[in-house]
């Protein structure tokens, strides 16, 4: 059992993701976790990137864990899903005791409004939360061309204190069982305007699909829900003949949806959004009442 200086012993934080085990965002967090000398750092992510992949599980096949080398942790290159790594990381079977904490993080690119549903990140801590651990998803708000390496540094120093205040409410067993937190933290880290406790919105990326002549064609999306477009690909499709047993579609950004006085909306103004989530999907009152009147005159 690892201590501090004091003689006290540290907490142990599960470290997880869904970019990757090599992720800079990742890599970012671990280093600053590390660095304060306070924490026994245990690092469970997979070990390629899997964004967008939301709370999916590998049932039907084995999973492998690869020794990796991070300074300072004890880290495992996980085969499978963010969910697979929380679960596997807290299960005393990869690692002889459970942590204190799980975070998830930390995510190239903002997760707000609708788009807990599709994070891996946010599954990474809600598979935490199922089975009764404290835990924190955790992205940041990265603008490609805009932001430098160093920034993922800056949003996990950001974050510390939250992280440190946890704990305190952990040790004392004070901290709430029926939710975990999402945080996320803007694009312009270094300046941004303090914590603010906000509810989750319904603020959206609107995805659209269109057909492609290649695998290449139109770039790609990346975790950021932005495109990374290879303007040197055509995407001329006329006069090409066109398999109708095999056709190609791939997903474009079509528009984006603000909620106001929401996570997102905040996020936007500046500020380190925390959003306690759950993992209940119950629908909004006015929905419930209409059923409550609809079923028994339907059947």
């Amino acid at each position: 059992m690892a201590c501090c200086v004091d003689g006290s012993v540290r907490p142990k934080i599960l470290v997880t993701n869904d970019d990757g085990i090599d992720a800079l965002g990742l890599q970012a967090l671990v280093r600053v976790l590390v660095s304060t000398n306070r924490f026994e750092v245990l690092v469970s992510a997979p070990d390629s990137e899997k964004s967008a992949v939301s709370h999916s599980a590998t049932c039907r096949n084995p999973v492998s864990a690869q020794r990796v080398h991070i300074d300072g942790a004890t880290a495992f290159a996980i085969s499978g899903t963010p969910a697979d790594c929380t679960s596997l990381g807290i299960s005393k079977t990869l690692f002889p005791s459970m942590p204190d904490l799980v975070i998830s993080g930390i995510n190239m690119g903002s997760n707000c409004g609708y788009h807990v549903v599709y994070s891996g990140t946010v599954a990474g801590a809600r598979e935490a939360f199922l089975n009764g651990l404290p835990s924190i998803s955790l992205s940041y708000d990265w603008v490609g061309g805009t932001n430098k390496i160093h920034d993922y540094t800056l949003a996990a120093e950001a974050c510390l204190p939250i992280v440190d205040a946890l704990l305190i409410e952990i040790k004392n067993k004070t901290y709430p069982q029926n939710c975990f937190l999402n945080i996320c933290v803007p694009t312009d880290v270094a300046n941004h305007k303090g914590y603010k406790l906000i509810q989750q919105g319904r603020s959206l990326v609107k995805m659209g699909w269109r057909q492609v002549i290649s695998e290449t064609q139109g770039g790609k999306m990346l975790s950021t829900m932005t495109m990374d477009t290879d303007s040197s690909t055509s995407t001329d499709m006329d006069g090409v003949a066109m398999s109708q047993e095999h056709l190609l579609f791939r997903r474009e950004v079509r528009g984006r949806y603000i909620e106001d006085n929401t996570d997102y909306h905040a996020l936007r103004q500046g500020y380190i959004t925390v959003t306690p989530l759950g993992a209940l999907s119950n629908a909004e009152i006015d929905c419930q009442a209409f059923f409550k009147g609809w079923l028994p005159s339907a059947l």
